[in-house]
This record gives C-alpha cells, structure tokens and sequence, in this order.
C-alpha cells in the first residue's frame, strides 16, 4: 500500500526555520510531481510549491525567496525548507503526489493526486 508520511512540522516564533519532509512508501517506481500544499483555517487548500522528477520548481508567490523545494528520487522523499517564516505561513501542510507508479502484485499502476495526512505550522507572532 503506498503511503505518504509527513514530518517536521510543529511550533515556532516569526523569523524562525522548519524543514518539513515527506517519504513516500510502497514499492514505488517512479514519482512525477511531488507538491506541498498547505490549509489555513477558513482558507482553501493552496499549492506551496512543486517539484518534477527532473527538479523544475514553482512556487507560490508570498513564499518565493523564503522556502525551498526539493527531492531525494533515490528516497522517494520531498523536503520543505522553511526559513522566514511569518506568522501567515501557519496552516497544515500537506504532501502531494502526482504521476505516482507503484508495483503491486505483477503489474504497474499508477496513482494521481495522491494526499499525506498532513502536518501542523504554527508560527506564532
């Protein structure tokens, strides 16, 4: 069963640093895109920012210079590096898989916009 775990999330002041990772788990072949996204309270859930396999990056603009984007393919692992952070940065983040192929019994399948669980950012002021 593929599994996306996310970790690294938790409490800190304005100005500070987190690192947020996600591993993903379960036989997996290949991962196109892999995303974070993050959902404030009242908020929709909106895209942080992307990565290919290849290591294109976007991000969304009220992050650009402040937060890095980046993948271990070997890991099957994304990272969410976090500096600056400011107060309406709090929200769950979550982890995002797209154009995933896995190996289940003899045969390749494939999962599109597959979620973690998400985890906490709290940035207080």
């Amino acid at each position: 069963q593929v599994q996306l775990v996310e970790s690294g999330g938790g409490l800190v002041q304005a100005g500070g640093s987190l690192r947020l990772s996600c591993a993903a788990s379960g036989s997996i072949v290949s991962i196109n895109t892999m995303a974070w996204y993050r959902q404030a309270p009242g908020h929709q859930r909106e895209l942080v920012a992307a990565v290919t396999s290849g290591g294109t990056t976007n991000y969304t603009d009220s992050v650009k210079g402040r937060f890095t984007i980046s993948r271990d393919n070997a890991k099957n692992t994304v990272y969410l590096q976090m500096n600056s952070l400011k107060p309406e940065d709090t929200a769950v983040y979550y982890c995002n898989a797209d154009g995933l192929i896995y190996r289940r019994m003899f045969s390749l399948r494939s999962l599109h916009d597959y979620w973690g669980q998400g985890t906490q950012v709290t940035v207080s002021s």
